[in-house]
């Protein structure tokens, strides 16, 4: 008899973070995330989260509208069930928050395969062609005796790969990378992101006062739109660049990577809707001869895990994808994720997506948001 899915739980929660992420477009004081739990008619539960983006209660709205078209279906099914989701059900005209909605009902079903099957999710996606994925560290504004602190603190957790937001004040921020590149020595990586905060005219010579600090790759440093303006300044530059913005769905990311806009693409299963469809674009970049940097958009341990997972399936991975975890305080699972205290996750162990949520530890999170509301990206206006 096939297993299927007969009921949702949902939970709005919040978990706020250590320090403020501040960047040129966002000032953001901790993660939102919509927790769900899929139960089969047998038992079996799914744990999946979804990314709030600008509005949780209508990503939950969202999931709420898709369900219909889950229940009474086996997980096995969720490439066609998602078909139908964004077809029949109309959600392809709203891509961007059907796919922040959808990712979630996509980790549900895929942990419940993985727990009737006996299998980690890894394993079911094709198995690990990595035996452990690296992440950064996420560097936050402050002044330069507070930048060197927190180096220390990465260099002594043993991160390789220090990442700092660019694009709000140049000489503040040259004189941060300057202490970052004397903190981490000359061996390990420094990457920026820009969010698009600069023109084309300016960005060329922007980039060359931070070439004496030996900077891996700068994240979008102009306009996702037009095209062009990444095109154009890979030609002027010797920093590698990464897309980042502009990646908003499968076909745009795949898009962008056939159109070589850049040397590295970071973006994530919230962006192109599933774990599968982030490993086939990944896979896409490879065929292109680029890499992946695996994106954060501030998440919990259970869409960090599913997104481990995925990540452990592609061969063109960089080093130093990106984490939000350290910085956390706290999680909704009985045992913190890895990459809480490392930069290093290796093969999960267990079935499906081998993570226990603790209820009280969720109770409370919800607790959190209905006091505080949504940590809106923008901060407090």
């Amino acid at each position: 008899m096939t297993v299927k899915v007969i009921s949702i739980e949902s939970h709005i929660v919040n978990v706020p973070y250590t320090r403020t992420e501040v960047s040129s477009i966002v000032n953001r004081s901790g993660v939102t995330s919509l927790v769900i739990k899929l139960t089969t008619d047998t038992g079996l539960v799914g744990w999946g989260e979804a990314c709030s983006g600008a509005d949780v209660l209508s990503i939950s709205a969202a999931v709420d509208a898709m369900f219909p078209f889950v229940r009474n279906r086996s997980p096995w099914d969720s490439a066609d069930i998602r078909n139908d989701v964004f077809l029949r059900g109309l959600w392809a005209l709203r891509v961007s928050t059907g796919n922040y909605a959808w990712a979630a009902l996509d980790m549900a079903l895929w942990d419940l395969c993985g727990k009737e099957a006996n299998l980690p999710v890894y394993k079911l996606l094709g198995g690990a062609v990595q035996q452990e994925v690296d992440y950064f560290f996420y560097l936050t504004h402050g002044s330069i005796a507070d930048i060197e602190m927190q180096c220390a603190e990465g260099m002594a957790a043993g991160y390789e790969t220090y990442y700092l937001k660019t694009g709000i004040n140049l000489q503040d921020e040259l004189e941060m990378v300057a202490a970052i590149r004397k903190a981490i020595g000359p061996n390990n990586r420094i990457r920026l992101d820009s969010n698009g905060a600069w023109s084309l005219q300016d960005a060329p010579s922007h980039l060359r006062k931070f070439e004496p600090f030996m900077i891996d790759f700068i994240e979008q440093p102009v306009r996702e739109h037009p095209t062009s303006l990444m095109r154009d300044l890979r030609t002027k530059v010797s920093i590698p660049l990464a897309a980042n913005e502009g990646l908003w769905s499968e076909a745009d990311a795949t898009r962008l990577i056939m159109e070589r806009v850049a040397d590295v693409y970071t973006f994530s299963p919230y962006w192109v809707g599933s774990l599968e469809k982030f490993q086939k674009v990944a896979y896409v970049a490879e065929v292109m001869g680029s890499k992946v940097c695996r994106h954060t958009h501030g998440e919990l341990g259970i869409a960090a895990t599913a997104f481990h997972h995925a990540s452990l399936t592609i061969p063109n991975l960089v080093l130093g994808n990106q984490q939000t975890a350290a910085h956390m305080q706290g999680d909704i699972l009985v045992d913190a994720i890895p990459i809480a205290n490392s930069p290093k996750w290796g093969i999960p162990e267990g079935v499906g997506l081998g993570i226990e949520v603790d209820q009280s530890a969720l109770n409370d999170a919800a607790k959190r948001f209905e006091l505080e509301g949504q940590y809106l990206p923008y901060g407090k206006i």
